[in-house]
């Protein structure tokens, strides 16, 4: 008996060397959380992804879809939309890609949240290294890998955008990016539609950041491969990827 014993646990060993045994499921690079009575997505990059920008420059055809972008989705940690942009997909403020600049930063003053001083920038340099600055601080150099620009800010040096009311009557799913400790960006994708107030206030005092940088709301779209997500209900202007 003692050797039949022995002779299974053999053979089920094998099999487990084998490959025969089930894989890992893939782990997702995004975190419920709750804050407030609201439901969010926190998405940070994995130890390794590299982050790019997708942006159309005038005499190019934008990528609209996360579909355009031709990604294998197995390379694919997430995607979300990341910046303004006008009724063709071009952003319409700065947008850096691959360190060429394809649209100049935009610094009149204007309506909707994106003219609700002060917007920003959320940029890449080639070291991989993060950062986020109100629009009029930017300035060009050569060692920017991407950025976007878009508005309002939502958190500026631990303070949060002067403009907000605590919880607003207006109410989407939004998308934002802001530094974490430590200065990895944290992408955050609200799963109830929330107000600015309310989106500011879990970057500043759930994330703990002290800037982050409103993206976009009612067209926010998130591409989330190991979760089985790719929102695709409506054209989309400049995407950013993160890649394993």
């Amino acid at each position: 008996m003692a050797r039949h014993r022995v002779l299974v646990l053999a053979l089920f060993a094998a099999a487990c060397s084998s490959g025969t045994s089930t894989p890992a499921p893939e782990r997702s690079a995004c975190a419920h959380e709750r804050f407030e009575g609201s439901s969010f997505l926190v998405c940070i990059p994995p130890s390794g992804a590299r982050l790019k920008l997708y942006a159309a420059a005038k005499d190019e055809s934008p990528k609209r879809h996360f579909q355009d972008l031709g990604l294998d989705q197995a390379s694919v940690a997430f995607a979300m939309n990341a910046g303004m942009f006008d009724e063709a997909g071009r952003p319409i403020g700065l947008a850096v890609v691959d360190g060429h600049p394809v649209h100049p930063i935009a610094l009149r003053p204007g309506g909707g949240n994106f003219g609700m001083k002060p917007n920003g920038v959320f940029l890449v340099h080639k070291s991989g290294a993060a950062e986020i600055v109100v629009s009029e601080k930017y300035r060009a150099d050569a060692d920017i890998a991407f950025a976007t620009q878009s508005g309002p800010m939502l958190v500026i040096e631990g303070r949060l955008h002067p403009q907000f009311a605590p919880d607003g009557e207006s109410r989407n799913m939004r998308n934002a990016v802001g530094i974490a400790p430590g200065g990895k960006p944290s992408f955050v994708m609200s799963e109830d539609p929330v107000s600015l107030g309310k989106l500011a206030r879990f970057f500043r005092d759930r994330l703990k950041v002290r800037d982050a940088l409103y993206f976009d709301g009612s067209v926010s779209s998130l591409w989330n491969p190991a979760d089985g997500r790719l929102d695709d209900f409506t054209d989309l202007g400049p995407i950013i990827v993160a890649t394993k």
